[in-house]
């Protein structure tokens, strides 16, 4: 093994131990975690910053998550939905989207920004992960391909998209941070036959999920 190739190894783990300490304790989640080569999702220059426990622009007003954000979301889901087909809002990097693919779920995602669109959908060939991307507004869904058995919503909403809501199969779950644009608190809605059961979490903060069923892209 290269020198190089030992300190990513190190700094995974490293990265997964700091999961531990917060409480992370699902061992499919850390496993993905240790799969996953966060620093192949970002630019070069930025390897460096790649496992510590922070959120990184990524251009466009966006951000890749800090790695316990996107830990604490894949397990809320994991818990509820173990497998299945999941619907991603959000591609951004597609860190989370290949996080999901190595928890193994069937993952579809939805990004609005074309470079980002571009830049994730050649990313996942390179790395041979099997993610089915559509360019388009998240907040109205993938019609087509539900229903899903579960939902991460990776940007922060003023209320439910009634059309995710619709997407959503029997028992199925979506989570997704409910708020006002500078803060919102990590909800799960699971679905049981008509009824949907919602629960609160931590609170968090995540840039704006943009859309006819989000915020207006006008107000920032």
């Amino acid at each position: 093994m290269k020198k190089s190739e030992r300190l990513i190894e190190l700094r995974q783990r490293d990265m997964v131990e700091t999961l531990k300490q917060y409480g992370i304790a699902n061992q499919r989640v850390l496993d993905a975690f240790l799969e996953v080569p966060r620093h192949l999702f970002f630019q070069e220059q930025a390897w460096e910053l790649a496992y510590s426990d922070g959120a990184y622009p990524i251009g466009f007003g966006q951000t890749i998550s800090q790695p316990y954000t996107v830990a604490f979301m894949s397990t809320l889901l994991v818990e509820r939905c173990p497998s299945g087909k999941v619907l991603e809002i959000g591609t951004g990097s597609g860190y989370q989207s290949a996080i999901l693919d190595a928890l193994g779920y069937a993952v579809y995602t939805i990004e609005r920004i074309d470079e980002l669109y571009e830049r994730a959908k050649k990313l996942f060939i390179k790395l041979g992960i099997n993610v089915a991307c559509r360019l388009g507004d998240g907040t109205l869904g993938w019609n087509k391909e539900a229903p899903f058995d579960g939902m991460i919503i990776t940007a922060g909403a003023p209320g439910e998209p009634e059309s995710l809501l619709k997407q959503l199969g029997e028992n199925a779950c979506m989570v997704i941070p409910i708020g006002g644009p500078s803060c919102q608190e990590m909800t799960v809605i699971c679905k049981k036959g008509s009824q949907f059961k919602r629960e609160g979490f931590h609170q968090f903060s995540f840039v704006p999920l943009i859309g006819k069923e989000g915020w207006c892209d006008t107000v920032f």
